[in-house]
C-alpha cells in the first residue's frame, strides 16, 4: 500500500487511515510525501507520530499549477514504476491528488479516492480543487465519501456504483482523537475577549476579496472592543503579505504562523465562532459547537450549510461586518447555528477505509465497521464533546459599521 500526501489538510484526514491500516498485519502501509506543503506537511505528520518515508520536495516559489503537477506526476510515476503497489491512497482535491490520480489510471494500478464527492458544480471554483476532484474520482477504483449527498454526486457522474463507499470523513476520526487529549492553546490571547478564529488561503480570495475581508475584520475590531480575531496565517505570500501589511495595525488581531493540528483543535475550542474559507474546518467546528461563516459563494460541503451551523458569507467587506455582527450582538441567531452537531460522520471512518482497502487489496471479508456493512448512519447528526469550553462574554451592541478603513 501506498499513501500519497501532500498537504497539510491531507496529512491530518490521512493520518487516521494509515493508523488504521498499521492495524492489519498483512498490509505493508508506505508514504510517500510531495511536498507541496513543506513545513506544514512534516507539523501536521508530527502530531499523528507519522513520517514519511520518502519525499519528493517540490515545493517552489511562484510555482504554476502546471509545473507542479507535471513535477508530481513524473516524481510518482517514477516510484510506480520502481515499486509497484497493490493499491495508491490519495485524499482531497489538490494538485498531489489529481496528478497521482493521473499516474496511476496511467500504470493501470489501483487508486483510492479518499472524500471522494465533494462538488460545487462550478470549475472556477474552488480552482483548481473542482476540477482536481472530478478527475480523481472518475480515475478511483474505489471512492470513499463522506455522505450521502457526496455519493449521489458521484453517481449523478455515472461514476460505477460499485466502487463508491459511504463511509464518514476521517476528519472527525482525527478532530475526536485529538480533542480526547485536551490539547492546550499556548498563544498569550486575552481571556477577557471572544476570540474570532479566521483562516483564509484560497486562490480565489487572493488580491480584492482578502483586502475586503482585512477590512471587514478591522472595523469589526472597531465596532466590538470586547472581541479579539486569531489569524493562523497560510506562508503563501500572496495572502501572507496582505494580512500583515493590513492587520498588524490592530491590537485586537493576533497573526501568528500555522497551528500544529493539536493547537488548532484548540483554537476551534477556545473560539466563540469561526470566519474561514478553509473546507476543513466548515467540517470540524460544526462539531465542537462553533457556528461557521465561510467566505465564498459556494461550498461542496452543503451538508453543514443545510443543517444551519454554517453560512456562505461571500467575501465583500460589508457582507463579511454584517453576519460576524450578527452573531455577536444576537443570542438567538448564535444559538441556532451553535448546536454542537455534525453531518460528517462518527469517527469511524478510517477503519471502514482500511477494512474497504484491505477486501480489495487481500481478496478477504475483513469486516467494515457499522450497519449494514460499508454504509455508516451518513445522513444523522452526531454529537460530539466540547472539550473545556470557555464561556463568551455576554454580546453587546455594535458602533455602526465605519463607512470607511483606509489600507495600509
Amino acid at each position: 500500500m501506498l499513501c500519497v500526501v501532500g498537504t497539510r489538510p491531507e496529512a491530518i484526514k490521512m493520518a487516521p487511515i494509515m493508523c488504521s491500516l498499521k492495524e492489519i498485519t498483512d498490509i505493508s502501509v508506505r508514504l510517500l510525501l510531495t511536498g507541496q506543503h513543506r513545513d506544514l506537511l512534516s507539523q501536521a505528520l508530527a502530531s499523528f507520530g507519522l513520517i514519511g518515508e520518502a519525499n519528493l520536495d517540490l515545493m517552489q516559489p511562484n510555482q504554476s499549477l502546471s509545473g507542479l503537477s507535471a513535477r508530481i506526476m513524473g516524481g510518482i510515476d517514477s516510484i510506480l514504476e520502481q515499486n509497484p503497489p497493490a493499491m495508491v491512497l490519495a485524499q482531497g482535491d489538490t494538485t498531489t491528488v489529481m496528478a497521482t490520480a493521473i499516474a496511476c489510471f496511467h500504470r493501470q494500478i489501483p487508486f483510492g479516492h479518499v472524500e471522494a464527492g465533494l462538488r460545487t458544480g462550478n470549475l472556477s471554483s474552488p480552482f483548481p480543487e473542482e476540477f482536481n476532484r472530478i478527475v480523481a474520482s472518475h480515475a478511483a477504483s474505489l471512492n470513499f465519501a463522506p455522505t450521502e449527498g457526496a455519493r449521489q454526486a458521484l453517481l449523478r457522474e455515472a461514476i460505477r456504483p460499485e466502487t463508491i463507499h459511504v463511509t464518514g470523513n476521517t476528519v472527525i476520526d482525527a478532530l475526536l482523537a485529538t480533542a480526547a487529549q485536551k490539547p492546550r492553546l499556548s498563544l498569550p490571547l486575552p481571556s477577557d475577549q471572544r476570540l474570532v478564529l479566521l483562516t483564509m488561503h484560497r486562490r480565489e480570495n487572493f488580491g480584492r476579496p482578502a483586502a475586503q475581508i482585512f477590512d471587514a475584520v478591522l472595523a469589526l475590531c472597531a465596532a466590538f472592543p470586547d472581541v479579539h480575531f486569531l489569524y493562523p496565517v497560510h506562508p503563501n505570500p500572496n495572502i501572507r503579505d496582505a494580512a500583515h501589511g493590513m492587520l498588524s495595525r490592530s491590537p485586537q488581531v493576533t497573526l501568528t504562523e500555522p497551528l500544529d493540528y493539536p493547537e488548532m483543535v484548540a483554537a476551534m475550542q477556545r473560539a466563540t465562532l469561526v470566519l474561514t474559507d478553509s473546507g476543513g474546518l466548515q467540517e470540524e467546528a460544526p462539531a465542537l459547537g462553533k457556528p461557521v461563516l465561510v467566505m465564498r459563494n459556494e461550498t461542496e460541503r452543503p451538508e453543514a450549510v443545510q443543517l444551519g451551523v454554517a453560512k456562505l458569507i461571500g467575501t465583500s467587506r460589508r457582507h463579511v461586518f454584517r453576519e460576524v455582527a450578527r452573531l455577536l450582538t444576537s443570542p438567538a441567531d448564535y444559538a441556532a447555528m451553535a448546536k454542537g452537531v455534525s453531518p460528517y460522520g462518527d469517527g469511524c471512518a478510517a477503519a471502514r477505509i482500511a477494512a474497504l482497502v484491505a477486501n480489495s487489496v487481500l481478496d478477504a471479508t475483513w469486516p467494515v465497521p457499522g450497519a449494514r456493512g460499508a454504509t455508516p448512519p451518513a445522513r444523522s447528526s452526531i454529537r460530539l464533546p466540547t472539550v473545556e469550553p470557555v464561556p463568551a462574554p455576554p454580546p453587546q451592541r455594535p458602533s455602526p459599521m465605519p463607512d470607511t478603513v483606509h489600507m495600509a
